[in-house]
C-alpha cells in the first residue's frame, strides 16, 4: 500500500461570529455594504454558510440570496446571487466583484426595487476562525479512510470547502492531499466532484467513503 511522504493532518475549526457597524435595509443600501464590507464579511455570508447549515438543501446557499429572497421579495435577484458557485473563485476580491455586478445590475434596471423597505435589515457579519489539530493524521488511504470517519462536521467544512479559498485552489485539501500525497489523481478529481450544493455535510462524507473503497478494491 502506497504510503504518502507528508502525512495528511486532520483539523477542528470552530468560530466565533462578529455582528458588524454595516446593515442594509435596501437593495442599494446592501450594494453598499458589499463595495466597503471586509473580506472576512464576504466569506462569512457565502463560503462560511455552507458549514454553518450544514449544506442545507432548502433555501439559497448565500446569505445575500436569502435575504433578496425573504426580505426583499425579488426572487429573480435572489436566484441570480445563489447561482454565484463558490467552487469558481479563488479570491474574496473576485467574489465580491461579481456580486456587486449582479446587485449593481439589478438595481440599475430596477430603481424603484432598490429603494424599497426591507422587512428586516441585513447586518454584516465576520468569522473569527479557531483550529486546532486533533492528534490525527494519515499516510496511508485506509488511515485517510479512518480519519475521514470520525473528522466531525466542522472539520469536514474546513478541509472540504474553505480550504479552496485558503489554499487558492479550484480544489479542496483532500483532493489535493489524494494527488499529491498518494498520486491517486482520478479518485482526487472524483473527490472534488462531489456537489457541496446538493449534500448535506453527512452525505458528502459517504460519498467520499464510497469513493475511497471503490479505489481500495482496485488495489
Amino acid at each position: 500500500m502506497n504510503a504518502a511522504e507528508t502525512p495528511f493532518e486532520f483539523v477542528t475549526v470552530s468560530y466565533l461570529t462578529r455582528i458588524g457597524n454595516q446593515s442594509a435595509g435596501t437593495l442599494a443600501e446592501l450594494l453598499t455594504g458589499l463595495e466597503h464590507c471586509s473580506d472576512a464579511s464576504i466569506f462569512h455570508h457565502t463560503f462560511q454558510t455552507l458549514g454553518s447549515h450544514h449544506f442545507l438543501t432548502d433555501g439559497f446557499s448565500n446569505d445575500f440570496a436569502q435575504w433578496a429572497l425573504s426580505d426583499t421579495n425579488r426572487n429573480d435577484l435572489a436566484e441570480q446571487l445563489a447561482a454565484l458557485d463558490i467552487r469558481d473563485y479563488v479570491s474574496i476580491a473576485a467574489l465580491r466583484s461579481d456580486l456587486c455586478r449582479v446587485v449593481g445590475e439589478y438595481c440599475a434596471a430596477y430603481p424603484n426595487f432598490a429603494s424599497q423597505s426591507a422587512l428586516e435589515r441585513f447586518y454584516f457579519c465576520e468569522s473569527v476562525e479557531v483550529t486546532a489539530p486533533l492528534g490525527r493524521n494519515a499516510r496511508t488511504l485506509d488511515e485517510f479512510r479512518e480519519g475521514i470517519e470520525h473528522l466531525s462536521h466542522s472539520g469536514f467544512y474546513f478541509h472540504f470547502i474553505s480550504s479552496r479559498l485558503r489554499l487558492q485552489l479550484r480544489t479542496n485539501d483532500f483532493s489535493h492531499w489524494l494527488a499529491d500525497g498518494l498520486g491517486l489523481k482520478s479518485l482526487a478529481q472524483s473527490v472534488d466532484h462531489i456537489d457541496i450544493y446538493t449534500n448535506t455535510l453527512d452525505s458528502a462524507r459517504a460519498k467520499l467513503i464510497r469513493l475511497i473503497d471503490r479505489e481500495g478494491r482496485k488495489a
